[in-house]
């Protein structure tokens, strides 16, 4: 995961109160040869998507609901941390699932903290 994979968190227009939709999104990537690692990472993990990519040569493993981030993803990551400098990356990455969590990105202080 060092290497390949990614946190990521988006932020898009909505017709909600606050105006912004904020979703979380961890995903590995591997070449295609590798589609059954990605697929045994599905029943590890109990949750997750694989998603060829248009070009045919890599395909990605996804997960974006949050209960599955917060309840699977994120305490393997803290019983096995990340080594490299991503572990920056998914230090923030929590924080923005636990405000996620709290349902605090739905008001404009929490949407605030997730932006900082």
């Amino acid at each position: 995961m060092d290497a390949e994979g990614c946190f990521i968190v988006n932020t898009s227009k909505s017709k909600t109160k606050i105006g912004l939709a904020v979703t979380l999104k961890f995903n590995i990537t591997q070449h295609t040869r590798d589609l059954a690692l990605l697929n045994s990472l599905i029943k590890f993990c109990g949750c997750g998507l694989i998603k060829l990519r248009p070009t045919g040569s890599a395909c990605d493993f996804y997960v974006i609901g949050l209960p599955d981030i917060i309840s699977k993803i994120i305490p393997f990551l803290s019983k096995y941390p990340l080594q490299g400098a991503k572990r920056l990356d998914y230090a923030d990455f929590c924080k923005v699932a636990y405000i996620m969590g709290e349902k605090a990105h739905l008001k404009q202080d929490g949407l605030r903290k997730l932006k900082k």
